[in-house]
């Protein structure tokens, strides 16, 4: 009863705080919560007549489809490590972009802060023509500089050899722009003083980073990427589908699970399938972060999620 009255006491106490987060918290019912009685049609023969509750179960002949697919090695393959080059190249390239940011005068920031941002707010189906422009068989801006230096034209949109280097160049790009505000953010966050005692004892920049600026990173870093390793059985779809222009000969190379879900789906029709792969894609995820975190936790407590 006491626990009760304690409760309520703090309910009362913050309810203009209540208040303020009703329509977060329905934000999150609505589209976070409610879609979750969605996965039930993983395990459905789902058709559009008899809808979610009324479809026939079917157990998990669903997920055969993807686990018994000749391509599932393939493209799994090139999902974890597309990724993981994403963590890994991504956050180096944006905590190194934040300390140079930190560093610069006021000026420059903003415009530096405005070149870095603009092709985060591009969409992919943008960025491929970009990317055409610069690799178009007749008239691409690289096979126009090859000619010029007497070489042959290379066939980009042929060549699959090519491809992880063009999506990673491409990935850094469009998002270490935005990762690397978040990050100089988080430096913008330390008190100066920590600075102004290292200079005073005589610590070059280098060494002001080293032991102030990265360490004061870390666990903003850790948290991201734990965010990020949870979504490491997804793929960003539009960079995969839209750069190499669904090239088939490229699949080989640019082909993920995202991709190959869609072109399965679109040519079947089959949701229940679909479905099964975003719900092996989500648990798959949901396992990741936990020992992830766990691992951070041991390795420092500070950074870990929960």
């Amino acid at each position: 009863m006491n626990i009760l009255k304690r409760e309520l006491f703090h309910l009362k106490r913050n309810k203009e705080l209540l208040l303020l987060a009703i329509p977060g918290i329905i934000f999150v019912l609505v589209f976070n919560y409610y879609p979750m009685f969605g996965l039930q049609i993983a395990f459905k023969n789902y058709t559009y007549d008899k809808g979610i509750w009324g479809s026939d179960w079917v157990g998990f002949r669903n997920f055969t489809f993807f686990f018994t697919s000749q391509d599932v090695f393939r493209i799994t393959r090139n999902t974890i490590l597309y990724n993981a080059g994403c963590i890994i190249i991504g956050t180096a390239a944006a905590v190194i972009f934040a300390l140079i940011l930190n560093e610069l005068s006021r000026k420059s920031l903003k415009v530096l802060q405005t070149a870095f941002l603009m092709p985060y707010f591009l969409s992919w189906v943008v960025a491929s023509f970009i990317l055409y422009a610069f690799l178009g068989t007749d008239y691409g801006v690289m096979n126009q500089l090859v000619t010029s230096l007497g070489g042959d034209r290379i066939m980009w949109y042929n060549e699959p050899v090519f491809w992880p280097a063009i999506i990673m160049i491409c990935y850094l790009w469009k998002n270490v722009g935005y990762l690397a505000i978040i990050y100089y953010t988080g430096l913008m966050g330390v008190d100066i003083a920590y600075y102004e005692a290292a200079e005073i004892d005589g610590a070059t920049k280098l060494q002001q980073i080293r032991y102030i600026s990265i360490p004061m990173l870390r666990p903003l870093v850790i948290l991201m990427t734990l965010l990020a390793i949870g979504r490491i059985f997804y793929s960003d779809f539009g960079m995969f589908y839209f750069l190499p222009r669904n090239s088939g000969i490229l699949f080989g190379a640019t082909d993920v699970i995202d991709t190959y879900v869609y072109r399965a789906l679109r040519k079947s029709g089959d949701v229940g399938m679909a479905s099964a792969v975003g719900a092996y894609q989500s648990l798959v995820g949901f396992v990741l972060v936990f020992l992830s975190n766990k691992l951070s936790k041991r390795i420092d407590e500070s950074g870990s999620i929960f």
